[in-house]
């Protein structure tokens, strides 16, 4: 069973999710999902058209901007902030364990917050970004 966790009123994030989950976030006011992991990161993982084709059924708009090895290539910070600048509805975030998803919001800072406001929403939702502080800065 997926476990939302919230960032903002706008943002969740989650764990990998099975394509089943999908269906019932439209009635909960998400508009979009974004993948965050490659497809095929691990064995047993979802496929990744199965996610897209579960997720459009549902009438959400399906993104996917895969990041690994824990870096955030500036490209998949900036297209981050773009589908959340750009979503009218909220959005859910997933990877393998919701760090990711919830790193790269914080990178992307879409609502212009300070860094210890962006690790406070992260830390809340239960994600220890602290070493990502001075990353946090230099982007902005």
């Amino acid at each position: 069973m997926m476990e939302l966790k919230v960032i903002d009123d706008t943002l969740a994030v989650a764990a990998q999710m099975q394509p089943g989950e999908l269906g019932p976030l439209a009635g909960q006011g998400f508009a979009a999902v974004i993948c965050n992991r490659p497809d095929g990161e691990e064995p047993g993982q979802p496929p990744l058209d199965a996610m897209r084709t579960a997720a459009q059924e549902a009438g959400l708009a399906f993104h996917h901007i895969p990041v690994a090895g824990g870096t955030f290539p500036p490209a998949a910070v900036a297209a981050f902030g773009a589908i959340r600048r750009g979503t009218q509805g909220k959005v859910l975030a997933y990877c393998r364990s919701g760090t990711l998803a919830a790193t790269l919001d914080a990178l992307a800072n879409v609502h212009g917050l300070s860094v210890a406001e962006r690790l406070s929403r992260a830390k809340a939702a239960g994600y220890d970004l602290s070493a990502l502080a001075e990353q946090m800065e230099a982007c902005g």
